[in-house]
């Protein structure tokens, strides 16, 4: 019997770890449904207009923003790009016509979802932190299940809505046996000398990156290779710093698509997660 094909509106970024996850929602559906069709929305200039159709996925954008914490004219816009958005959420939905609406937390999920729960859509959120974001915990009356990944949501949820479903993972992450040959090509590195992957998060983590760039010198010294994803904000200055020791296997890059490979390359991964926990 042939499925019905499923239309599903994924919402909510800003940062990869809103963004892989979502991508890795849809992955799951297609793969249960092949027939789904899917609609990104996202941040306008936010990492998600990017990322999103990397992956395969259409995405539209709303003109939303978050609050800025020191004093900004564009906190005085903030209740106008809301209003805007939520607007053009109902356009989006009445366009797409979705069976359901999913928010992956970030700025674009709340006019999305919001929206979507007024018109009646089928909705649920998916929250990646132990400590849940503003935006979920403002769609989490309206919304009819909330995804966790971690014990004692129903400090910020209702407790009836939460079903444990761990936090998605896209599968090519997880699946990396037999791609070393392919990730030592794939990186330019020396697969008979060990390699170090450093990740500070896709925006990247200034403790990390400061504390790498103080010490590119020691893995050179100890021929120790070098995959060093540092964000867009400190890539400029890493490139720098990293280009001495191109010919050590010390490479720096704003951002990495095939993170498979990088995990498949590396030895040691340094990391700070994405997902924030807080006990």
């Amino acid at each position: 019997m042939q499925q019905r094909s499923l239309r599903v509106i994924i919402s909510g970024g800003g940062t990869g770890g809103h963004i892989f996850p979502a991508i890795a929602i849809a992955n799951a559906l297609k793969k249960i449904n092949p027939s789904s069709e899917f609609l990104f929305v996202g941040a306008q200039g936010r990492m998600e207009m990017e990322k999103v159709p990397a992956a395969g996925y259409k995405i539209t954008g709303l003109a939303i923003a978050g609050i800025q914490r020191k004093m900004s004219l564009s906190n005085f816009l903030l209740p106008f790009k809301v209003i805007n958005s939520v607007l053009k959420s109902r356009n989006i939905i009445r366009e797409f016509r979705p069976d359901v609406a999913i928010g992956v937390g970030g700025y674009a999920s709340g006019p999305l979802l919001f929206a979507a729960t007024g018109m009646k859509v089928p909705a649920l959120i998916q929250e990646q932190n132990s400590f849940a974001g503003i935006t979920n915990k403002l769609l989490a009356k309206r919304v009819q299940k909330i995804c966790v990944a971690y014990e004692g949501m129903e400090k910020y949820f209702p407790a009836e809505k939460i079903v444990m479903t761990g936090n998605p993972v896209r599968e090519n992450m997880v699946d990396i046996a037999g791609k070393r040959d392919e990730a030592m090509k794939f990186f330019e590195l020396d697969p008979s000398k060990k390699t170090i992957l450093v990740i500070g998060g896709s925006l990247g983590a200034r403790t990390i990156n400061e504390s790498i760039a103080g010490g590119l010198s020691e893995f050179a010294h100890h021929k120790i290779q070098l995959i060093w994803q540092t964000g867009k904000g400190f890539y400029q200055n890493a490139r720098g710093l990293t280009l001495a020791h191109s010919a050590d296997g010390i490479k720096a890059f704003d951002f990495i698509q095939r993170m498979d490979l990088a995990f498949a390359a590396a030895d040691v991964v340094v990391s700070r997660a994405g997902a924030r926990f807080r006990s």
